[in-house]
């Protein structure tokens, strides 16, 4: 017992030792252009703001459930197109400097030169991050709207993880792999935000948004791709960190399961029985739900159907 007691304060002195060890050496290989960026001299601001947004998720309905939902449409509007513009420019901008600069879509390590194509690259990926973060107000106006069944376990999830993860990424592979990961998103992104402008702009506009369940299928084939490209960078021993590499393998997977339970759940789950020459299939959107038995369930009260609805 006191061999025991006497070796372990050596025991918890060494961990600690090797705990700062590998901290300093990680630390040493950042990408040092990046130290002097907004959000990126240490992890606490971006941790925080994490924070302050699962606290927003778990007490925002609360606050909102005595009051009346906002209806937020103008500057709905103007904050989705206004991302439509943002990942555009992003995707814009990694997609000329990686071909200026020649870049490989098979294995490309990362270069932390000042040549101006690279910093180019470094400064899209950060924008790429920081657009992570204004997307949590894609939850704030869901709570604000009370649109509570829009914010599910997969919703929060993509949002935090995006964001805390991505300040990684800025911190020691600005360039290189990251980009064709960010170039994919921020494309989809730009057909994302462009259905959802679209969608704010009123019921006149429905018509045209048939499109909606493929947005989910795009999502799903670029996590497959993701992974497809990251494995064969493994495969051919692609000079790139490659815990970041079993990482993204991992990460990717997470959303596959997550968005495949998502399409099938809203997509592909059987229908309830056809009533009146029309499908009610349960699935609730945006508030309002289509169950059997010829009721209308919207906020909350039932109503009779409309004859000929």
């Amino acid at each position: 017992m006191g061999h025991s007691a006497a070796g372990e304060p050596g025991l918890i002195a060494n961990v600690v030792n090797d705990t700062l060890e590998f901290y300093r050496w990680t630390w040493s290989i950042r990408d040092k252009r990046v130290d002097d960026w907004p959000l990126m001299q240490s992890p606490f601001p971006t941790m925080t703001i994490g924070t302050l947004y699962l606290l927003t998720v778990w007490l925002g309905p609360k606050w909102m459930k005595t009051r009346e939902p906002f209806q937020f449409r103008s500057l709905l509007i103007f904050y989705n197109f206004g991302m439509v513009l943002l990942n555009f420019y992003i995707f814009e901008e990694l997609f000329m400097a990686s071909r200026a600069r020649g870049y490989s879509y098979i294995c490309q390590s990362v270069d932390y030169s000042d040549n101006e194509y690279e910093v180019r690259i470094a400064g899209a990926l950060w924008w790429y991050f920081i657009s992570k973060g204004i997307e949590y107000l894609d939850t704030v106006f869901f709570i604000l709207r009370k649109k509570f069944n829009q914010i599910s376990f997969l919703h929060v999830y993509h949002h935090f993880t995006m964001f805390t993860l991505w300040w990684i990424g800025i911190k020691w592979v600005a360039g290189g792999q990251a980009f064709f990961g960010a170039q994919i998103n921020s494309f989809i992104h730009v057909i994302m935000y462009m259905y959802y402008g679209l969608a704010a702009c009123g019921p006149k506009f429905q018509k045209y948004l048939w499109w909606k369940r493929y947005l989910t299928i795009m999502q799903l084939i670029q996590f497959h791709v993701t992974i497809g490209h990251t494995a064969m960078s493994i495969y051919i021993d692609c000079p790139f960190p490659k815990w970041m590499h079993w990482g993204v393998i991992f990460y990717a997977t997470t959303f596959i399961v997550l968005f495949g339970n998502f399409y099938y759940r809203t997509y592909k789950m059987p229908k309830q029985p056809v009533k009146n020459g029309k499908i009610t299939n349960g699935i609730v959107a945006n508030g309002i739900s289509k169950p059997e038995n010829g009721l209308v369930v919207e906020n909350g009260k039932k109503q009779k159907k409309a004859k000929g609805e």
